[in-house]
């Protein structure tokens, strides 16, 4: 027999490690608490009075409050009533009042089902749950007996709903008395020996249902983790620290980038600080060039850099005299052309007298037509040149 014991004990670790070998999320100390009510009839196993098995039942009610501690383990407190099924002294428990007497357990509970076949994600439709503990018993009524019992219990559960939160269970349980006292009339009860012991014993039949409250994961029970292997942890660790050495190395060029834009906007504050370059005398051209559209002769906004220099120029050289010359492009009439042209130098002369304020004596201008030879590019005789006419 003790071999048999070994046995079943070494069975039940090997399958309890086996139903804990997956991981779960949802087990904080809030976490897997649930609470229910239960009713049913309750019957003693020894015949005492008019009493015995089967041939006397009393009505009794339960509230249980519990919390699973694993997908196997957990714990439960139960606290049960038991009523009057007769209204004499030979009442179940040998009361005469409406509360025959009650049971206070603290008790381990065991997933069977999980124990033996695993936990799958998610509470099975059926589960098979045995239950046993150590509480203490009262006898209400004049004989007022306490005494500690052990309890033993089987809840045949199915749990109910989307997310599995009700469950609604047959248990049928064993509450045998340990030890009992009675400070006012001893232990004898009638002339029978009843102590709430292992004879006394008394067989219930209950059925209730719980509720589980919500878990820290989301749902109303242990959810299994989401794990990766070893292998592909180290692949995302090398693609992470893959992803970082290319941002490395963007920082690096955005910085690099950053410090060329500051260096070209230093120079360009550096030029435009610059005092104006102009052509000296003994050129005849002035460099700067006015590029106007095809058959227009109305200046860009972006143009008026060229006439701002020549303004300058004759801003800072007063006896300098300048003369504007407008071309055009040779597509087109040659009539049309040698007009455009003369626009074209006309409204650069406005220019420089109605927008820089320079003296109109001091500016000449005369349309010289279509022309190729400034540039094998047609966009580029589109212009107004300027020559230093000063004497």
């Amino acid at each position: 027999m003790k071999k048999l014991f070994l046995m079943l004990a070494a069975g039940m670790m090997a399958a309890s490690v086996n139903a804990q070998n997956t991981a779960i999320t949802g087990n904080k100390a809030g976490d897997n608490w649930y609470m229910g009510i239960n009713a049913g009839l309750a019957t003693p196993q020894q015949k005492f009075g008019d009493y015995g098995f089967f041939k006397g039942f009393a009505p009794k009610v339960g509230v249980r409050v519990g919390k699973n501690l694993t997908t196997v383990f957990g714990l439960a407190a139960d606290a049960d009533l038991y009523f009057l099924s007769k209204t004499d002294s030979k009442s179940l428990l040998g009361s005469k009042t409406f509360i025959n007497g009650m049971n206070l357990d603290l008790m381990g509970t065991f997933n069977l089902s999980n124990l033996f076949a695993g936990y799958k994600g998610e509470p099975r439709c059926f589960e098979v749950i045995g239950l046993t503990g150590l509480g203490w018993s009262h006898a209400f009524g004049y004989n007022k007996m306490n005494a500690v019992n052990a309890k033993a219990a089987l809840d045949l559960t199915f749990n109910l709903g989307a997310e599995k939160a009700w469950q609604i269970y047959i248990e049928p349980a064993l509450v045998y008395g340990l030890q009992s006292w009675n400070s006012a009339i001893g232990t004898q009860f009638d002339g029978d020996d009843f102590k709430f012991d292992s004879r006394a014993a008394i067989f219930q039949l209950s059925v209730g249902f719980n509720y589980k409250f919500g878990n820290s994961n989301g749902t109303h029970n242990f959810a299994i983790a989401q794990l990766r292997d070893q292998a592909e942890i180290d692949g995302l660790n090398a693609k992470i620290n893959e992803l970082r050495a290319d941002n490395n190395a963007k920082d690096g060029k955005i910085a690099a980038d950053a410090a060329t834009i500051a260096d070209l906007q230093k120079k360009l504050a550096d030029c435009e600080n610059r005092p104006v370059q102009v052509v000296e005398k003994k050129e005849e051209f002035l460099q700067p060039h006015v590029i106007f559209r095809q058959g227009k002769a109305t200046i860009d906004p972006a143009q008026y850099a060229s006439i701002e220099m020549v303004a300058k120029y004759m801003k800072n050289h007063k006896d300098a005299k300048v003369k504007v010359l407008g071309y055009a492009s040779p597509e087109g009439k040659v009539e049309l052309n040698q007009k455009l042209s003369e626009q074209r130098a006309e409204v650069v002369k406005n220019a420089l007298i109605k927008k820089y304020k320079i003296a109109a004596d001091r500016i000449t201008c005369e349309g010289l037509g279509a022309t190729d030879k400034l540039s094998s590019e047609n966009d580029f005789n589109r212009v107004a040149m300027f020559i230093d006419t000063t004497k």
